[in-house]
């Protein structure tokens, strides 16, 4: 279980994140979602363990992320942006995560590269963007994960790759019950992939719910023409609440007029 309450983040007088909510179940494939600027990439790196927060709690299991060796091991996390030492081949990066981490898996990652078409010769600082993502989602899916974060984890993938890519994460959840939170502006494969939504703006929660009850939901709502709404339809209409909605309908809630 992922919980995050009353989560507040600033930077020199912005505020990223002003009394946040989230939680996920285990098990569950979450998407996260908003538009640039309203948090996401925040939210994130608090689960990561990369931000302490300035108010609120994070915790993954009723155990707090920050300073918890134990628990950071048990993460994958994918960044939109790129960290790597880039005069690395993807041999010595195998070599360094193996070291750091005890549930690697050799012949998982030996399956994802040759699946992704990876030239383990290269230089990983001389790959395409997408390259160095499928790179780093190959690690991290890799390391076997209790917990996988991912931020905008398809940019820069082409179609195969990302249906690969997606056809892993499933089969993981379903065998290891293994907890997903996927950020995205793809709406439309997050509303294939995704069984529990929560769609943030200005640093809050505007609704968080299983994506098939929130649908369920909508069903009388006038403001949409043909049902059951795409996820993209969702949230427009959300966003355009301008926040009347709350944390109130976060189980399974609708948003109402």
């Amino acid at each position: 279980m992922v919980n995050i309450e009353g989560l507040k983040k600033g930077f020199d007088g912005f505020v990223a994140l002003n009394g946040l909510n989230l939680q996920i179940s285990k098990g569950s494939i979450y998407g996260l979602v908003g538009v640039n600027g309203s948090g996401k990439t925040t939210v994130i790196k608090h689960l990561a363990g990369v931000y302490t927060p300035d108010e609120g709690s994070v915790t993954i299991n009723g155990k707090p992320v920050m300073d918890n060796a134990a628990c950071k091991a048990s993460i994958g996390y994918v960044s939109d942006e790129m960290y790597f030492f880039q005069s690395y081949h993807i041999k010595s990066l195998r070599k360094f995560y193996k070291n750091m981490y005890r549930t690697w898996d050799d012949l998982r990652f030996d399956a994802l590269i040759q699946l992704m078409g990876l030239d383990t010769s290269r230089r990983v600082g001389r790959f395409s963007k997408g390259m160095q993502k499928q790179t780093a989602l190959a690690l991290a899916l890799s390391i076997k994960p209790d917990f996988l974060l991912l931020d905008e984890p398809i940019d820069g993938l082409d179609p195969i790759v990302r249906k690969n890519i997606f056809d892993w994460i499933i089969g993981d959840v379903a065998e290891r019950t293994m907890t997903v939170l996927i950020s995205s502006h793809n709406l439309k494969e997050m509303d294939g992939i995704c069984d529990t939504v929560g769609i943030i703006k200005n640093g809050k929660m505007l609704l968080q719910s299983d994506l098939d009850e929130l649908k369920t939901d909508m069903a009388n709502n006038p403001a949409f023409t043909h049902l059951p709404p795409s996820l993209d339809e969702i949230f427009i209409y959300a966003y355009r609440q301008d926040g009347n909605t709350n944390d109130n309908h976060q189980k399974g809630g609708a948003i109402h007029e």
